[in-house]
């Protein structure tokens, strides 16, 4: 066994084409039948911190925990606030003596990053406003699974150049697919992110954004899209429906896709504002496949994470 390069999963940015490549291997090892899982985790503990709701997060590692052998504590917000009722680092200072691994799904990304630098235990971004790593890492994997490759692929995520479209960029990226984010002006991905997912690109792999959906999405291999306003963008939620209204994942744009495409989404999905039900419903849809993947991915990083990968 290779020994896991990272002793944190933060941020896609700060992986490299062998690490991603390492949790796919895992993955594919530890997807199997829950009857034959082995308790590569018996005897540790997974710390959960929540500001944001959840339920594919929380779900999705507590029942990975526990298939492996370990168990789950859930916190929230009610248990205490990060940062206010105490310093993050007096949290890190105090889960790294009860727990053996943290996940945290919170607004600040700078919060995180805090966690991981205070906490001498792994520290895992479940969710963040900047990046969504494990999403990411299981809605490839999915790709790779109905594709087999990912090297050329053509993915192109329409919506918000949000959290899990910067995600989504690096792991291209990292992976040699051609990444395009379309979305209307105001709301496209950053230029940072672009600038930065480029300099880790692959064999040819491109990063591009783009205004035109019906441009963007031809010949797509894989057609992505996520809600148009997220979790505190409520009050943003009449003006993105607005600004969004001809970015919608129907029938007509899917078929400018690729007549074998397959449709993805992070869940949870609006249907009938940014994806109709003949298109999340179809055979080309893969979103429940996607959603349990997220379990597996999450499986092989805290198994690689705590060195029993």
């Amino acid at each position: 066994m290779r020994r896991f390069r990272m002793k944190d999963l933060v941020s896609m940015e700060s992986l490299q084409p062998a690490d991603v490549l390492q949790i796919f291997e895992t993955t594919a090892r530890l997807k199997r039948p829950r009857s034959r899982h082995r308790p590569y985790l018996r005897g540790k503990i997974l710390g959960m911190i929540f500001e944001k709701a959840s339920l594919r997060t929380r779900v999705s590692f507590e029942a990975g925990m526990l298939e492996l052998g370990g168990h789950a504590i859930y916190l929230d917000q009610g248990n205490f606030k990060l940062g206010e009722r105490e310093s993050i680092y007096d949290v890190a200072k105090n889960m790294e003596r009860f727990v053996h691994i943290l996940m945290l799904r919170t607004f600040s990304h700078q919060a995180i990053l805090d966690m991981a630098k205070h906490a001498s235990i792994p520290v895992i971004n479940g969710l963040s406003d900047d990046e969504h790593p494990c999403q990411a890492l299981a809605d490839l994997f999915t790709i790779l699974e109905h594709r087999k490759t990912l090297m050329g692929q053509k993915l192109v995520f329409i919506g918000d150049g949000n959290n899990v479209a910067n995600s989504l960029a690096y792991a291209a990226a990292l992976t040699g697919m051609h990444f395009v984010c379309v979305s209307p002006e105001g709301y496209m991905l950053k230029d940072a992110v672009i600038e930065k997912a480029r300099k880790k690109a692959i064999s040819g792999a491109t990063i591009q954004r783009a205004v035109n959906l019906r441009e963007a999405v031809r010949g797509a291999d894989c057609l992505y899209t996520d809600v148009w306003a997220s979790m505190g963008q409520e009050k943003e939620r009449e003006a993105r429906a607005a600004a969004f209204k001809d970015y919608q994942l129907n029938d007509e744009i899917l078929a400018l896709a690729k007549p074998d495409v397959i449709v993805e989404h992070c869940l949870p999905a609006h249907r009938g504002e940014e994806i109709t039900d003949s298109v999340i419903d179809s055979a080309h849809s893969v979103v429940f496949d996607e959603a349990e993947n997220r379990m597996h991915v999450q499986k092989a990083i805290m198994a690689l994470l705590l060195g029993r990968g």
